[in-house]
């Protein structure tokens, strides 16, 4: 017998969580998704491209950098920045990467560690869209271990000749300007690199099985001069690249739930409409099992997002926080979508239903920013004292 039916992230009754201006964005940034993401995105998928001209619309709704402060920027509470998150990868990973790649680090890193023309020359341009931004810290041999990048950058007169090369650089081949991190004889400096400066090359790469509607580029610097004005002054070391990472991967924390329950609002509508055996899926105990458990690990990913959240408003997040919330997250949303994916059955292989390029693009969520080993090692080495990493 049917009875009246809860939405997936409603079980615990858990809307209480949020301001009256977080469920404003929240609802703002889903109606945009729908509007211009749904109906596209499975073809962006399938072509391998994302319309760069979308920036200008989420510069338009604030979405650029919006939980930081002055420039342009929006100026919104972390939370909110996360439920925008939510909803953006609720369309696709490659969706939220843009933004989160644009906001929590191009601009983070201009906005910590910038000086003020620098700031101002590029941040209010970059919030409204009207400039795009990549961050070139990973190389082909150097992702999880950034400090031995052998992207270098040396003193020339006034200024600095950087030689290098970066990888999997989302936004690259369209950005307007690229941070790049390179070694010096004062350790590891950042540097913000206009696109049409001699010797900077952006190239897309294709090939890809997941994160298909994302630019992804390889950064090459063959002997790039730049002015004294071009280094990040605030920034030495690698604490200048992490915490624009950790940026990053709070965005993550949210964006995967979203993900998640995209996959399992569309399973539970496909198993009440699809019938088996001369009755709906979804009254069969097995496939009930299945929900009820993935229901189960979204309620939990959503109140550590918030937990996060709050922690963060509160300036009191940890990077080893934000380590166990990606992992969890990530981790469980991956698990969501396969599983979803096996209610569908061969339908849910198709670009019709969103779970595989969810899954797919999980994939790459679960390395990229920290792979799920780096961040395991973080939380041991929180529990134990002892660094484990090499």
């Amino acid at each position: 017998m049917a009875t009246e039916r809860v939405g997936a992230l409603e079980l615990l009754v858990i809307d209480h969580l949020l301001t009256d201006d977080e469920r404003d964005i929240q609802a703002t940034v889903r109606r945009f998704v729908a509007e211009r993401i749904r109906p596209d995105v499975a073809s962006w998928y399938e072509a391998g491209t994302f319309p760069v001209d979308l920036a200008k619309d989420f510069g338009a709704l604030g979405l650029l950098g919006m939980h930081l402060q002055g420039y342009g920027c929006a100026g919104t509470s972390a939370t909110s920045y996360g439920l925008a998150c939510l909803e953006l990868e609720a369309g696709d990973s490659g969706t939220r990467s843009f933004v989160s790649v644009q906001g929590s680090l191009a601009m983070f890193a201009i906005w910590r560690w910038g000086s003020e023309e620098q700031k101002t020359a590029w941040l209010p341009r970059m919030a409204a869209g009207e400039a795009i931004g990549c961050f070139g810290l990973t190389e082909p041999d150097f992702g999880s271990n950034p400090g031995g990048m052998r992207t270098r950058a040396r003193r020339e007169g006034d200024g600095w000749v950087l030689d290098g090369t970066k990888m999997w650089i989302t936004n690259g081949s369209v950005a307007d300007v690229a941070v790049v991190w390179a070694q010096t004889d004062d350790g590891i400096r950042g540097f913000l690199v206009p696109v049409g400066t001699a010797g900077f090359s952006a190239t897309t790469m294709h090939g890809k099985l997941s994160l298909r509607a994302s630019i992804t580029s390889e950064l090459v610097l063959d002997g790039v001069r730049l002015p004294a004005s071009a280094v990040l002054p605030e920034a030495r070391g690698l604490r200048g690249p992490l915490s624009c990472l950790d940026e990053a991967r709070f965005g993550i924390v949210f964006g995967a739930v979203g993900a998640a329950r995209d996959c399992l609002e569309t399973a539970i509508a496909y198993a009440c409409e699809r019938e088996v055996f001369g009755r709906p899926l979804a009254a069969f105990q097995l496939t009930q099992a299945k929900l009820a458990d993935m229901a189960l690990e979204l309620q939990k990913a959503f109140l550590l997002a918030m937990h996060l959240g709050r922690l963060k408003d509160e300036h009191r997040l940890e990077g080893r926080q934000v380590s166990l919330g990606k992992l969890n997250n990530v981790r469980e949303a991956l698990k969501i979508a396969r599983e979803c994916r096996t209610i569908l059955g061969a339908n849910g292989i198709t670009l019709e239903y969103g779970v595989l390029r969810h899954a797919n693009n999980l994939e790459s969520v679960l390395t990229y920013e920290g792979t799920s080993e780096v961040h395991s090692l973080v939380i041991g080495q929180a529990l134990t004292g002892h660094g484990a990493f090499s």
